[in-house]
Formats: C-alpha cells, structure tokens, sequence
C-alpha cells in the first residue's frame, strides 16, 4: 500500500469510526427522547395539564392488555421480508423491484393492521369525525358544496373543518366510481400509501443514482410510519407527494415531450397538495431540494410551473379561495379551542419524538452521517450520493421543524407526519447493505407499538 493510501484507508477508518460513535448516541438520543416525551406526558396528564390524549403524545390509549399471538402474522410478513428484501434489492432488474416494493409494503402494512381484526382496516374511517362522515352534505349538490365551503365550514365533521374540500371530493368521486363505503376507501388510501415506496426509490435514484436507491427500498418498505399508512388519509397525502416529486426527478431525466410530461404531471400533484391539508406547504421543501440537485432545463421547469398552477385556478374558479379556506379553519379552530388545551411546550419537543417512531432506529442512527455528508459536500460544493440522500431527509426534517414550530401541529401528528416521514427514512440509505439487523430493528419498533398502543387511525 502506497502512503498516499495509506493515509485514505486511516481517515476511511477514523471517519466510519467517527460515524459509527455518533451513531449509537444518536440512537440513544432518540430512545431516551421517545421515554421522556411519554413519562413526561404522563405526568402532565395525571396534572391534568394534557386531558384530551389518554397516551400523550400519541393521540391513543395504551392497550389494557398487550396483543400477542395477534401479531404472529405480522412478525412473520416482518421476518420474511428482513430476509428477503435486501435479495431483492440486490438483484431485481429495477422495474421489477418497484412493484415487488409496493406489494411488501402493502403486505407489511395490512398484516400489522390486522392484528387488530379485519374491520381494522375500514373502522377508524367510519367514526363520525372522518371525511366520510362528511359526505352526505356534499352529494345532493358538490359545487355548490365547495362554492360555499368556507361559509358552512362550522357545520362539517372534525376532519372535514379542519382540512381544505379535496380528501372528501376525492372519497366522493370513489363513491361515484362505485367504490363507496369504508372498505374501498380503505383500500384505496393502503393501496396509495405503500405506493410512495416505489415512488421515493425512483426519486432517490435520480438524485443519487441507483445504488443508493436499492439500499434505501428495504427501509421505505419496513418502516413503522406503516402503522399509521393503514389507517389515516394522511397516506393519500403521502402518495400525492411521492408521487409529484418522482415525477418532477425523472423530468430531470428526460428531454423534450417526455421530460415536460413528466414535470407537468408532478407539478399537478404538487399543486393539490395545499388543497389536501394546509399543513402539507412546508412539504414543498422536499421537491425543491429535488430541483436543486437534478437541475432540470427551462422548458421542465415551465411545464413543472404551468402543472403547479392547476388545481389552485380550478379550485378558485369553482368558488374555493384557499386563504380564505386557512382563515376559516383557523376560526373554527379558536371558536372549538382545537387543541388549544394541549401545551405548546410539551408538544414542540414531543412532536419530534413521535417522528421518532415513526421513522425509526434505524433512521435516527444514519442522521449524524447525513448530517456529516452534508457538511462535506458544502465544503467541497458538490454533492455525491450520500450528500443526495442527506438533502432529502434533511429538507424532509426541514419541514418538520417549520410546522412543529408553528404550533399548529399540538399533537395528533403520529398522522400529520406521515407524508413527511417517509422522506425522513431515505437517510437509512446510507446503512452499508444488507443492514439486516436494522431493517429488524425497523421491523420490532413498528411492531412494539401496535402491541401495546390502541389508535384510533
């Protein structure tokens, strides 16, 4: 070996040294943060300071007696695909590895909601506080129902107020499709939450090429923000995004119709992404960090631009004018006091732990690598694979920080973070394959909680 060699496998060897250390502490971190934010929302409760969640920070209850044999489905679809995902990672031609992405994940997914039973799936939307409850006010007549959205906005269910009018135009053209009922929406909101599997690997791929995106499948597909895919329509949101930012990375790809095809087509996902949920706008982070990197041409950032501007001229010319669709949730949220009740403080840093669950251990371990290939790439201006994968769970992060900071966000986001975690999870890419014990470590996180947690979602 050369001493200029030498001297590289020494700073490799510190460097992975270096990485592996801060690793573990930020996987401590991450552990002792989850405990703090329940023993401390404990406490609060028993003070009766946080009244309105019976487990804070998670809007659940503990389970009065732990599932067990219950989960044996699970653990086992758990076990299979810890084996067997980073095969296939390795050797799928990737088109065949996006499908085989999805149907794990949507395997994973349901086998951990079923522990609960069947009717799992389809229950948490038939409470009288989700959008389908909502939608016998909008079938008699739908534009007259968005044309006076806002001004009747007091009278819809909980979800519904709180939320702009597309999740419950989009159930209802489901119900006009003649999929109506829990069970199809159900369907539909699984079938569209595991897709972001395959949607995330395509955008990773482009932006720090194909290699990176086969280590990242394996964490898309077994990460525990599954547990809240199954049941909350917070996954569609999650789908909508994945979607329209692969489409905006592979225009990057492309030339001529094709690439303006694609970036329109992301671009109209990308646009209705406000009219889903008003929290989803700091998620626009993510697709401009995709910008940054691929640094598509004028005319895909035309057709990107045009595609955006879509559902906002829709939704307007059809009587929906979207700040006055945000200053009328924000009305009925003062007049109900929303979760006002809850304390500010508390959730600031207990939101954060609850990403915690979400994006799991194996995530918390890679950030301070994400975090150093950053720092790297800003000193050597020019981003490698690793500095990719960082930029998207870091402008995913980004995003976190600016909603949870808003305040508007005091609890519940087990659900509202969903779209934004899955991008999180990308910086598990950076595990050297086949990382099979994080991938089981993934796996028990997800789960732990479904043993002993109840959720409504």
């Amino acid at each position: 070996m050369t001493l200029t060699g030498a001297r590289e496998h020494a700073t490799a060897t510190s460097r992975g040294g270096r990485d592996s250390w801060r690793g573990r502490a930020a996987v401590a971190v991450w552990a002792a943060g989850i405990a703090a934010a329940f023993a401390i929302g404990w406490y609060l409760r028993r003070a009766g300071l946080a009244t309105e969640d019976p487990l804070p920070p998670l809007h659940a209850r503990a389970r009065a007696w732990p599932l067990t044999w219950q989960l044996l489905p699970a653990a086992a679809t758990a076990a299979a695909a810890v084996a067997v995902l980073p095969v296939l990672a390795a050797r799928l031609p990737w088109r065949a590895l996006l499908p085989a992405a999805w149907a794990i994940a949507a395997a994973w997914t349901v086998a951990l909601a079923a522990a609960d039973g069947w009717d799992a799936l389809a229950r948490p939307l038939d409470a009288p506080t989700e959008y389908p409850a909502g939608l016998a006010q909008l079938r008699p007549d739908p534009l007259t129902w968005l044309d006076t959205f806002t001004e009747r906005l007091g009278g819809y269910t909980t979800h519904v107020r709180g939320h702009p009018p597309l999740p419950v135009l989009v159930l209802w053209a489901l119900e006009e499709a003649g999929l109506g009922g829990t069970g199809w929406a159900a369907a539909f909101v699984v079938a569209a939450g595991t897709s972001a599997a395959a949607a995330i690997a395509v955008t990773v791929r482009a932006v720090a090429g194909e290699r990176a995106a086969r280590a990242a499948v394996p964490f898309l597909v077994l990460a525990p923000l599954a547990l809240w895919t199954a049941t909350a329509m917070d996954a569609f949101f999650l789908a909508v995004g994945a979607w329209g930012t692969a489409l905006l990375a592979a225009a990057a790809r492309r030339r001529g119709a094709r690439a303006a095809g694609a970036a329109a087509g992301g671009g109209v996902l990308l646009g209705c992404l406000p009219y889903l949920s008003y929290g989803l706008l700091p998620l626009f982070a993510v697709p401009l960090a995709v910008l940054a990197l691929t640094r598509p041409r004028a005319g895909a950032i035309a057709a990107a631009a045009a595609g955006l501007a879509v559902a906002p001229a829709v939704f307007t010319w059809l009587g929906f004018w979207w700040p006055d669709g945000v200053r009328a949730t924000m009305d009925s949220y003062l007049i109900s006091r929303g979760s006002a009740q809850r304390s500010y403080a508390y959730f600031a840093a207990a939101n954060l732990a609850v990403l915690g669950l979400l994006t799991g251990p194996a995530a918390a371990h890679a950030l301070p690598r994400a975090a150093g290939a950053l720092r790297h790439a800003a000193a050597a201006r020019a981003a490698g694979p690793a500095a990719a994968v960082a930029a998207l769970a870091g402008a995913a992060l980004l995003g976190v920080l600016v909603l949870d900071a808003s305040g508007v966000t005091r609890g519940e986001v087990e659900r509202i973070w969903v779209p934004f975690a899955a991008w999180v999870t990308v910086a598990a890419a950076l595990h050297r394959p086949p990382a099979r014990a994080w991938l089981a470590a993934q796996a028990a996180t997800a789960l732990a909680v479904q043993a002993l947690v109840l959720s409504p979602w």
